[in-house]
Parts: structure tokens; sequence; C-alpha cells
């Protein structure tokens, strides 16, 4: 996922310049999790690198990124995974984004206050806007990947795909054919994030999706270094050559056969 601008609407204005879109530019998977230092030194035993964080957050707050995906970790109440976008002048956004159809949940856009506006989408998806970056890009190639491959996409569930596909595509992102590798899936992309909508019966939890041409090497050698919980994939997945890892905080990393270059769902 690609943090480094402001996200763009292909349409420009009569200037020429490019308009700013509904989202921004993404900027990181928000995850709550009650032991930061748990959550953290697991990322770096996979091989992701820290960012440096600024003191917009009271609360303990780390952003670890394998290049690609940015994830960010709040010792505080979340509803995560939370998709966070920057938006610039956020505050003067809130109609474009009730015409967009988005019921707004919150908004903390006082005079003093970290401009920030939250809101979910049809599948209860959290999502929130800032009014700037809490993190500096770190200096990693997205080319770089970690012990658990290319970072593909996240995966969220959704009983229903078309209200969801019409939300997000409201909002800028571009929907793609629904695909059936290497499991059913509808992918979504734009401002800077690669997402994929999946069916509960297929996995109830969101999934971070990484792939690897040899991913069974990959998951042999997290098991020589005691890294886990590894788990048996779901079901229509070849158990020897994937598998899924369980973060301390919960969060679940799918570890896919498949090409792991920088790709988007395929």
């Amino acid at each position: 996922m690609d943090t480094g601008g402001v996200g763009t609407a292909p349409d420009r204005g009569r200037a020429g310049h490019l308009r700013l879109s509904l989202l921004g530019r993404f900027l990181e998977i928000g995850i709550q999790t009650p032991d930061i230092r748990a959550s953290v030194e697991f990322y770096e035993r996979l091989g992701f690198t820290q960012a440096r964080t600024g003191d917009i957050w009271p609360h303990p707050y780390g952003v670890l990124t394998d290049g690609r995906a940015h994830i960010g970790l709040h010792q505080k109440h979340l509803d995560s995974p939370a998709l966070t976008f920057v938006r610039p002048e956020i505050a003067g956004q809130l109609g474009a984004l009730e015409r967009a159809g988005v019921q707004v949940a919150s908004a903390d856009i006082g005079s003093e206050a970290f401009h920030q506006v939250g809101f979910r989408d049809p599948a209860g998806q959290e999502v929130r806007l800032l009014e700037a970056r809490t993190y500096s890009p770190a200096d990693r190639s997205a080319s770089q990947t970690s012990r658990c491959g290319a970072f593909a996409w996240l995966s969220l569930p959704a009983a229903d795909f078309e209200p969801v596909r019409g939300f997000w595509e409201r909002l800028g992102l571009q929907a793609q054919e629904e695909r059936e590798r290497p499991f059913a899936h509808l992918p979504l992309r734009g401002a800077g994030v690669e997402l994929a909508l999946h069916r509960p019966r297929f996995f109830t939890e969101p999934l971070l999706v990484f792939r690897d041409a040899d991913m069974a090497a990959r998951i042999a050698r997290l098991r020589e270094l005691g890294i886990g919980p590894l788990e048996r994939p779901p079901r229509g997945l070849d158990a020897s050559a994937n598998a899924l890892l369980t973060a301390p905080e919960g969060t679940v990393l799918a570890l896919l056969e498949g090409r792991g270059e920088a790709e988007g769902p395929a």
C-alpha cells in the first residue's frame, strides 16, 4: 500500500490540477492491541520495520511496515482493522461525504482538535479520515518483502458484495471483476490501497494476504523460528502450501502460495 502522498481523483479541474479525492490517501491499517510491545516484537520478527511516529495520539502508538503494508498499532480501543486515510481540509468535506452516501458516525473538527472523521461501509468496516499523517514514511522499498512474502491486499468479509462495491466506488475506488484464485474475492483499488471482499463462509474475519511462489518454504522457516501460531488455511486451500498466522493482538495473516511480486489482488 502506497502512502507516499495525498490521494487524487483521475479527473482534472479547469486549471488542469488534479482534484483531491474524498478519501485522500491511504495511511494505515489501524489495529487495536492490548500489548503494543508484544505486537511490535512480533512484526519485527517477521521482518517488518518501525516507522517514526509523531506525537498526535496520547496513547501508545507504533507503525510497522514491510514497504507495502503499513500496520498502525494502537494501545487503545479501536474498531479494528480501521482503514485510515489522510484527507487535508477534511472539515470542509462533510457535505460531499454525505452526498456520496456516507453516514458520518463521528466528527472531531473543533478549532483546537486534530481533525478526524469516522464512518462505516455497508458491511460494517470501520473507516477513518485524518487531517494529517501520524508517522513519517519509513526508508524501505516496496520490493523488500518480509518473512511472510509480498503483501498483496487486505481482504474484508462481506455477505453482499454489491452495496459495498457501490459504496467504495462512490468514494473513488475501482472495482474489478470477481476472481476465483487463490479464493473467491472482489478486488477494489484506489487512493493508495489494495482491498478485496470475500464471503464470510470462506472466512469470517479480515485477512492480511501475503503471497510467495514458495510459500511452503516460508511457512517451514517460520515454524523453525518458533513464530506462530500457524494454523490450517480455510477450506479449499492446500494445507501443505498455505497457512494462517495470528498476531498477538488477533490480526490474521493469510500466507498463500502464488505470485510474490508487488501485485494487486489476483
